[in-house]
């Protein structure tokens, strides 16, 4: 028996996707792709073909996280719109087939880019990715929520009050020493909520270039992945992750373009990806934007200190799990900065 918590009996499964998913046929094996910090993701390789199984990871979690069955469901509320996805085959509620729940999608032939100033494409190439990742994010805010079938996927009201809420909570629920810089920040973000003007969308809640897989030759993304943070929620928030990201230094875990010449590289400013967001959506300009930056800022660092106490219980999803712990104090300093 493997003492990798992650593994299951592959017999078991496959006899139970025969039975559950149309034209299934195994034998089956399972390999757990790396990286990930939360839903341990597998390749599933059939006699019927290739598939991703995602699942909740064993042991103790928190309240509301790895929710593959919301993940499921939006994935397949967006199948005949414009944000490209995988296509869902089936969700399993049952813990007893593989220990936690899961769900089984189509395997995309597609490539993943890990690395922000993407140095293995030229100039124009690097243009089209940002150009293709500013359209599916005005995409996706433009779906309309009530036609799709995800009007009740999120609470009505104040999207900040709730997200600031619950990653509190979060926060608070997996904190394993006092940084000074993110009570600040707590403190900070609660006074300086924007009014709630009124927006809601369906929001990814983790959108950035690597939860997007492309078309290595025309750079048109063809799935956007990881979905499981998302809800309904304040279009800007999306926005200003990403934006947040791209502020980041270069390198590590984080790979950002902090000190790049964005334009040598074809790569546009942050100025120019928001006038082209704004440009798609039909709004004018986005008031605001530092407090949305700095909450970017806090909700990072609260899932990463969630991933670095799953580490240290160990049952964290990724060997890089510590490492990614580590960078909750520097991102609430970054947001310290900020809000000076």
């Amino acid at each position: 028996m493997s003492t990798d918590p992650h593994s299951f009996d592959e017999a078991t499964l496959a006899s139970y996707l025969e039975q559950h998913v149309e034209g299934f046929k195994g034998p089956l094996t399972a390999k757990k792709f790396p990286g990930g910090q939360s839903n341990p993701t597998f390749a599933i390789s059939a006699e019927s073909g290739k598939y991703v199984l995602r699942r909740k990871p064993p042991g103790e979690l928190l309240k509301s996280a790895h929710a593959v069955d919301r993940e499921f469901r939006v994935i397949q509320a967006l199948a005949d719109t414009a944000v490209p996805v995988a296509k869902v085959y089936h969700l399993c509620e049952d813990d007893s087939i593989i220990g936690s729940m899961f769900y089984l999608m189509e395997y995309v032939e597609a490539t993943v880019y890990w690395d922000a100033a993407l140095p293995e494409m030229n100039n124009q190439q690097r243009s089209k990715i940002y150009d293709e990742m500013n359209r599916v994010l005005a995409e996706m805010h433009k779906v309309d929520i009530h036609e799709v079938g995800l009007s009740d996927y999120g609470k009505p009201g104040n999207y900040f009050d709730r997200q600031l809420g619950r990653w509190s909570k979060q926060y608070r629920a997996s904190e394993t020493e006092t940084i000074e810089e993110m009570e600040q920040l707590m403190v900070w973000l609660d006074a300086n909520k924007p009014e709630d003007d009124g927006r809601v969308s369906l929001a990814h809640g983790d959108f950035r270039l690597d939860n997007m897989m492309f078309n290595p030759d025309t750079q048109e993304v063809k799935a956007l992945v990881d979905w499981e943070l998302s809800t309904l929620g304040h279009p800007f928030a999306d926005l200003a992750y990403q934006c947040m990201q791209l502020r980041l230094p270069q390198g590590g875990n984080l790979s950002g373009l902090a000190g790049i010449d964005r334009a040598a590289l074809g790569i546009p400013s942050e100025e120019e990806y928001i006038a082209l967001y704004c440009e798609r959506m039909g709004i004018e300009k986005i008031d605001n934007w530092n407090f949305y930056v700095a909450f970017s800022f806090f909700r990072l660092a609260a899932i990463l200190q969630g991933v670095k106490k799953r580490a240290l219980d160990g049952n964290a999803s990724s060997k890089k799990a510590m490492e990614m712990g580590a960078l909750v104090k520097p991102l609430a300093e970054a947001a310290a900065e900020l809000i000076k």
